[in-house]
């Protein structure tokens, strides 16, 4: 029945944000949000339920889970086992190819890679539509990681009907996300105490009323591959999350010198014609959209920033997958 299974998948940058729950026990959220998947920011997850272990061991890159790491691990594998039926318990063993805690959504791509190796070594098929729903449970921004290249989180008035799927394969538009790392340090203040927090913001109201159009305004550019159209309303929609951030109690601040100096940098770029644009994570690393015809140059001049430790270049990501190749 149980069969050791190996996923992969994305994490993703939201294009309108996700911040703020509808109901935080199941992370539907507030508003519907848009994404792409990042093809270079990705977490692999092997999964094993065997009837010999007496607990859950869980290993996070090459050491076990801290606790409250762990905690969430074993609360997303007792949905899985609520729904195969079963109690057995798993080894689950997982490693980022990138910065965890950092503002690069490893939440997203680890419950995605997760949720779709612990079903299947379970012995479950789930839909792209169910398994979404699932990955949501544990990290809403995961459902966005299960469907392929740009994705739409429908947010639903429930559990029943929030979900993500996919409007543009990867293909469609040779869009890039030239990453530009100033702090790997995990952040102190995690994103599910933001979006708790969020409901204290004065501003959150003027945010949601404001939501609609720039949420089309962001769809229509995707479709139409228009990057002139996308740029403004992303760097608007990011600014907006930060400032609900700041203006929560009690306040949270992922702003950092360096975070200011590669905005300000790309806002001198984009001034002398190169056609970039910044968003934003709950976190101080700066996300630069651009097309592939511009990313290396972009990539280069982040490199020269003060600050800039590291680059990561990333293309349009697929949807999560298994594949052969286990951790254990």
């Amino acid at each position: 029945m149980f069969q050791k299974t190996t996923a992969n998948s994305c994490s993703n940058i939201a294009f309108i944000k996700y911040w703020g729950n509808r109901d935080a026990a199941q992370r539907v959220p507030l508003n519907d949000s848009v994404s792409m998947n990042l093809d270079h920011a990705t977490t692999t997850t092997t999964v094993a339920f065997d009837a010999a272990l007496n607990d859950d061991q869980v290993m996070i890159g090459d050491q076990a889970a801290g606790d409250a790491a762990r905690a969430r691990v074993v609360a997303h594998l007792d949905r899985v086992r609520a729904r195969a039926k079963i109690e057995t318990k798993a080894r689950v063993v997982s490693r980022n190819d990138f910065p965890m805690g950092t503002g690069i959504a490893s939440s997203a791509s680890a419950f995605a890679a997760l949720s779709l190796a612990a079903t299947r070594a379970a012995g479950l098929e789930l839909s792209e539509r169910e398994l979404s729903m699932l990955a949501r449970r544990a990290s809403g921004s995961a459902c966005r990681s299960i469907p392929a290249g740009f994705v739409e989180w429908i947010a639903g008035s429930s559990d029943a009907d929030s979900y993500a799927v996919s409007i543009a394969p990867p293909e469609h538009w040779e869009l890039r996300d030239v990453i530009a790392i100033v702090s790997v340090e995990e952040k102190k203040i995690g994103s599910y105490e933001g979006h708790a927090a969020a409901q204290s913001s004065h501003f959150l109201a003027e945010r949601l009323k404001a939501l609609p159009t720039r949420f089309h305004r962001v769809r229509h550019a995707i479709f139409a591959k228009d990057l002139a159209l996308l740029g403004p309303a992303i760097e608007e929609d990011a600014l907006e999350l930060h400032l609900i951030a700041m203006t929560s109690a009690p306040p949270i601040y992922y702003w950092s010198p360096g975070m200011v100096r590669v905005i300000q940098a790309a806002q001198e770029w984009r001034g002398n014609g190169l056609a970039v644009y910044f968003t934003l994570d709950a976190g101080p690393n700066v996300h630069l959209i651009c097309e592939a015809k511009d990313a290396d140059q972009i990539a280069a001049l982040a490199r020269q920033v003060e600050g800039v430790q590291q680059v990561i270049v990333n293309a349009p990501g697929g949807a999560a997958r298994t594949i052969d190749e286990h951790l254990f």
